[in-house]
């Protein structure tokens, strides 16, 4: 396509899309949560271990990162019918930089993922074998991740912020097609949002814990978020309200409900819940089971408030690129 033919009075800002999400936060609450549930779920259960599986994205984005400055794309099937991926100039001290992660956690991940042949080294260049991709191959976050784009471009629209009209299908189309390019955007999302998570809770397991606990929590007031389709839809502090409101229910969730949603043990279920009882994030029950704290559930809104621009750079990029598409 020509530079002329593109209408830019027709793209979108990272402002207009972050105000969109959280002027009518009710209606993306609980895809935004099941979306990052599903995502944090995929990331433990490819090798049992958050940090493990970070280091391996962190090195794919490397490499997206130089197919983009070298205008090289590749849609979904070609990049993933090579046979391994190659990084130069490997760090460990870059790597524990962008994870913000100590330097023995990081060289001790690397060996084990050489151990189970994951990863090689040669020198400074690591090599990422076929093999890993079945692991981070993002086959259904694709779909979970065009839904969301696809809700938040309904209320581009009906705030007159947006003007084309788009559907799921189109939108996972295109992300396939340019799979490199916009893979490389999600990345650079996820990876700060989810280090960011990792300095508030101290480790991410934690961090998944306490996000299935908040899932179970918001759809136990499910009822609550819907609006009428003639009234507007909540934003993000009115949402979060009625979530903090609702919190004297007994609606909370088991350990063991936790570990058979999470496939994370129930004895680290349990040490990791003492710590947040601890810490006053969530609180116990009669019946045994966990549920959100209130005083500390709303020390980390304004937080979620900073983490969620990363979410709007990546939507609007998408969406930017959809116009011209």
């Amino acid at each position: 396509m020509n530079l002329q033919e593109i209408d830019f009075t027709k793209t979108l800002t990272d402002d207009q899309v972050y105000e969109s999400i959280m002027s009518n936060y009710s209606d993306l609450s609980k895809e935004w949560i099941f979306h990052q549930w599903n995502w944090m779920n995929s990331v433990y259960s490819s090798f049992n271990d958050h940090y493990k599986y970070l280091i391996i994205i962190s090195l794919v984005e490397k490499t997206l990162q130089f197919f983009d400055q070298m205008n090289i794309q590749y849609n979904y099937d070609e990049y993933y019918s090579k046979s391994y991926l190659q990084i130069e100039r490997f760090s460990i001290t870059e790597l524990c930089e962008k994870l913000d992660l100590p330097k023995e956690t990081v060289r001790r991940k690397v060996l084990e993922l050489e151990k189970e042949g994951v990863i090689t080294r040669t020198k400074k260049k690591i090599v990422i074998d076929r093999k890993a991709f079945s692991f981070v191959k993002p086959e259904n976050q694709i779909k979970f991740s065009s839904k969301y784009i696809y809700l938040v471009s309904k209320l581009l629209n009906k705030d007159h912020n947006f003007s084309k009209k788009l559907d799921q299908k189109f939108i996972e189309t295109v992300i396939r097609k340019k799979f490199t390019l916009c893979w490389r955007w999600f990345y650079r999302m996820q990876i700060p949002l989810v280090i960011g998570y990792h300095k508030f809770f101290k480790d991410l397991t934690t961090f998944h814990i306490w996000g299935t606990i908040c899932m179970n929590q918001v759809l136990n007031v499910t009822k609550q978020l819907d609006t009428p389709v003639d009234q507007p839809a909540l934003d993000y502090f009115r949402t979060n309200n009625i979530l903090i409101d609702n919190m004297g229910s007994d609606a909370g969730i088991s350990a063991m409900s936790i570990s058979d949603m999470t496939q994370i043990p129930r004895a680290t279920i349990i040490r990791k819940c003492k710590y947040l009882v601890n810490e006053d994030l969530i609180k116990m029950n009669s019946k045994k089971q966990y549920m959100l704290s209130t005083m500390n559930f709303r020390k980390i809104l304004p937080y979620q408030t900073e983490i969620f621009k990363f979410k709007a750079k990546f939507i609007r990029k998408v969406l930017n690129l959809l116009v011209i598409s």
